[in-house]
């Protein structure tokens, strides 16, 4: 059975579920919930550049080092497009 998660903007306290097979974006743009800025959903553009406060999450695709650095990704910023959820989770603005 597909595992799916709580995804909260902190920002605007809106949330949706993703499934944990699916890039946190795709489930916010499918929702229209929270903020809906995106570019190539590719991991290229770092449009969808975002913090994740709280909650468990993997990388399953690479993300640009021009918008995403390995110190930013320690403090839990990372392009929604890339980003798989593993547990609910708490998003915000960068």
């Amino acid at each position: 059975m597909e595992q799916h998660y709580r995804i909260t903007v902190r920002d605007t306290g809106e949330s949706f579920p993703c499934a944990g097979d699916q890039a946190v974006l795709a489930a916010m743009i499918r929702s229209r919930r929270g903020p809906l800025d995106y570019g190539c959903c590719n991991g290229g553009c770092g449009v969808c550049r975002m913090r994740i406060v709280s909650g468990d999450w993997d990388l399953f695709r690479p993300m640009s080092r021009a918008h995403v650095s390995e110190t930013d990704l320690e403090e839990g910023i990372a392009l929604l497009c890339c980003v798989q959820p593993r547990s609910d989770m708490i998003i915000a603005r960068v």
